[in-house]
């Protein structure tokens, strides 16, 4: 039985890919984007829960985000949760709605935003390095155990170094555009 999986590494890889896509759209440009209140959690009926189990975000005007409480006791607990995200967000209660006005990016926090986004594809580019690290020891675990020979193994190899090869790039591209999209709004 061999232990090499040539889907599993790919799925892996993938898996990398989708997460670095998810933080970078966590990440503020010029534009609202309800994505950039995900990493909120707010405590609640004595738990911690996402913001997204509590309210509704939404995103009205380009500059604007909107997030209606469905429970008027939580709108305090909702308003404190995103204070402590750190998004650089001043919440205006409007009734059972949070307004959040995104004030401009300046300079220099586009830059920092940028560099956080290099930063982001870097640890995706070192989670497919492992799944690739993976790939090849199973593939020499499995010659050893004489379940592949020496050809089918550096096939295999060949295989899970093209697969690094596309998803590196997959992750350097989605990087580049979110750091172009940061750096020209």
């Amino acid at each position: 039985m061999a232990k090499y999986d040539k889907a599993d590494i790919e799925r892996r890889m993938a898996g990398a890919v989708e997460s670095l896509k998810g933080d970078l759209g966590g990440l503020r440009t010029g534009r609202a984007n309800t994505s950039l209140l995900d990493p909120v959690v707010v405590e609640v009926y004595g738990a911690m829960m996402p913001l997204n189990q509590v309210a509704t975000v939404s995103a009205p005007e380009p500059r604007m985000l909107s997030v209606q409480v469905w429970d008027k006791a939580n709108i305090t607990p909702v308003e404190k949760g995103i204070a402590k995200a750190n998004l650089g967000l001043n919440p205006m209660i409007d009734g059972q709605t949070l307004r959040l006005p995104l004030p401009d990016l300046t300079a220099e926090r586009r830059k920092e935003l940028a560099k956080l986004a290099g930063n982001y594809c870097e640890n995706a580019k070192i989670a497919i390095r492992n799944v690739r690290r993976d790939g090849m020891e199973a593939l020499k675990d499995d010659e050893k155990k004489k379940d592949i020979g020496e050809d089918e193994r550096k096939r295999g190899e060949d295989e899970v170094q093209k697969l690094t090869d596309r998803f590196v790039a997959l992750a350097d591209e989605a990087a580049a555009a979110k750091e172009k999209e940061i750096l020209t709004q």
